[in-house]
């Protein structure tokens, strides 16, 4: 299961489960000149690398108001459906892959609060009834923000708002596998899921996610099953989290040098101290 979260309105709390597939992960940190916060990732299994990153910093074992490290889902900007749209998404006849099915005006709302430092709240959507919910989930303030979600670089005025974007690459063997049991385990049927994959989700992944690993600055071959491409992403990080980072670009600058000291494969970074801020979601790929 995913991270437990704060919800906003009702009191709740929502617990979202794993996701399987390829994808980006936009990172963005904040209080770093010209903007706010954020990291980005691209969807295989981007939910899964997310939690990693974020067991690997430490950040897991800090309450959720003082972590400086949030996780945020492109499935929670899922656009309310019609009543007709509804009735074919129970059927498994509605594209929630296509750029269209995402709110990418409250999408860029959202996270241009965000980078402004700002508390926001953001929408709680149902996989199930494939519903946006009255209770939303609030997110605090953040040092580093990771943003995932299988079309986070469609949009160039979203895609434009991340310091770093990450591609998580998966086998589509792996995809389709990990969609196959998540979709079972909601009590969907096979012949469904299936017929879905080949007439909305592969079609999709290769008409408007795949093209967009081409504006990635990393890519990260085999998912979480890379330690070592994640333990240089967690050192980043980290390093932007100590201010080391700026450091280095300071020194450059003034003519010194500053040697940089990568994890070795299952070497875990430092944990960092309690922040002050900050608030967790985990994803669900939901569809």
């Amino acid at each position: 299961m995913g991270t437990e979260v704060q919800p906003g309105s009702r009191g709740t709390r929502t617990r979202l489960g794993p996701c399987g597939g390829a994808g980006f992960l936009g990172v963005r940190w904040a209080g770093r000149p010209p903007g706010a916060p954020h990291v980005v990732i691209h969807r295989p299994s981007e939910s899964t690398v997310c939690e990693k990153i974020m067991e690997l910093l430490g950040q897991n074992e800090v309450d959720h108001r003082q972590r400086k490290l949030v996780i945020l889902s492109q499935d929670r900007f899922y656009k309310v459906l019609t009543a007709e749209q509804k009735a074919k998404a129970l059927k498994g006849q509605y594209n929630f892959d296509h750029p269209d099915a995402f709110d990418n005006d409250l999408m860029h709302r959202t996270l241009k609060r965000i980078v402004e430092g700002k508390t926001v709240e953001v929408p709680t959507y149902d996989f199930v009834t494939h519903s946006r919910l009255p209770e939303t989930t609030v997110v605090y303030p953040a040092d580093v923000v990771l943003f995932e979600g299988i079309l986070v670089f469609y949009s160039q005025e979203i895609r434009d708002m991340f310091h770093l974007r990450l591609f998580v690459d998966t086998d589509s063997d792996v995809r389709l596998s990990r969609r196959v049991l998540r979709d079972v385990h909601r009590g969907r049927d096979l012949e469904q899921i299936l017929t879905q994959y080949t007439t909305f989700v592969k079609p999709a992944f290769e008409e408007f996610c795949l093209p967009t690993k081409k504006y990635a600055d990393v890519i990260i071959p085999r998912g979480v099953d890379n330690m070592v491409a994640i333990n240089l992403i967690v050192q980043h990080i980290q390093d932007i989290l100590n201010g080391d980072l700026c450091k280095r670009h300071r020194g450059g600058a003034n003519g010194r040098s500053h040697k940089r000291t990568f994890p070795e494969p299952g070497d875990h970074p430092r944990v960092l101290a309690s922040g002050r801020r900050s608030h967790l979601e985990s994803s669900s790929r939901p569809h």
